[in-house]
């Protein structure tokens, strides 16, 4: 499979083309300086996420377009995350009948809890990562809009943490995966595993899906 993903520098973006590239698939990573960019791919491109022109360049003969740019709690990343979704929509509807799916990698904020409501309500949540969860959720809410493109959002579970592949998670839609002692989590490698699993037997078409151990 021919896969563009964007944000290939960052954590999940590496993990993803790591995995995809064991797998043998074709893989275009997307980072705005190539220059800087020293992990795997097939192929490097310099682009935009915030640009249609540059993601409609990047996406044209792709299969897929991952984006797993927004992740993170720094400065300034809830203000990339909604305004990325729709760039992401508005280049690759350029590409019209050709459109590759496309699968981002969102939040984990407004998944469900035991309790019955959103993690974000959380007292817990510091306000920054509330406020990147938001982002998210909004950027959710806009992609559920979206009817006439092939669309997924991978959510992570509450923690998100470097360490081994096993291959293994459970998965489910709206609803935070947790252990009966209430822990969610999973690891970089793993959550790159599921994202691929997704790719390769698409089973979430125009919908959100997360997972954990």
């Amino acid at each position: 499979m021919r896969i563009a993903v964007i944000g290939a520098n960052g954590g999940i973006g590496r993990c993803v083309v790591t995995e995809a590239l064991a797998r043998g698939h074709l893989v275009t990573a997307v980072v705005r300086r190539p220059e800087e960019y020293q992990g795997l791919a097939i192929r490097v491109e310099r682009g935009d996420v915030l640009d249609p022109a540059d993601v409609a360049r990047v996406a044209q003969g792709q299969q897929a377009v991952v984006s797993a740019v927004g992740g993170g709690d720094g400065p300034g990343r809830g203000r990339l995350v909604e305004p990325a979704a729709h760039a992401l929509v508005a280049g690759l509807r350029q590409l019209a009948d050709a459109a590759p799916r496309l699968l981002v990698v969102g939040s984990a904020g407004s998944l469900t809890t035991a309790a019955g409501t959103p993690l974000w309500d959380d007292p817990a949540v510091p306000p920054r990562q509330f406020e990147l969860m938001r982002a998210h959720g909004r950027a959710l809410d806009y992609l559920r809009t979206v009817r006439d493109l092939d669309w997924t959002v991978l959510s992570p579970p509450q923690s998100l943490l470097p360490g081994e592949r096993t291959g293994t998670y459970r998965s489910d839609t709206d609803t935070l995966v947790e252990t009966p002692d209430g822990l969610s989590t999973l690891s970089l490698p793993d959550l790159a595993v599921a994202l691929v699993d997704e790719l390769e037997h698409p089973a979430h078409h125009g919908e959100r899906f997360t997972c954990a151990y």
